[in-house]
């Protein structure tokens, strides 16, 4: 019997925009907020705040260790810039 959980239940893993929003990303770990961090490419620690996060997390989109989100509205006068940036995903994750 196939058993998953219902997305209600999902537990945050990896890397995560910051809801604290000091960091570009905050690494979550089983559904909590760690002291990992990561801005523009570069991690280091700072513990999260002691109160709790308000809203939905959004997960961080990286590529090669340098967050995607951390670049936005550079390239836009070319329009491949996005298709550019998929293909270099794919084939650096393998390809799978």
């Amino acid at each position: 019997m196939n058993r998953t959980l219902p997305q209600t239940l999902h537990r945050a893993q990896g890397w995560y925009r910051d809801p604290y929003r000091q960091h570009l990303a905050r690494w979550f770990s089983d559904g909590s907020p760690t002291a990992l961090v990561r801005d523009d490419g570069v991690d280091s620690m700072d513990p999260p705040p002691e109160h709790p996060f308000v809203g939905p997390l959004e997960a961080a989109e990286e590529s090669e260790g340098e967050l995607l989100h951390a670049h936005v509205g550079q390239g836009q006068d070319r329009p491949d810039a996005s298709v550019r940036g998929a293909w270099e995903i794919f084939v650096s994750t393998g390809g799978d």
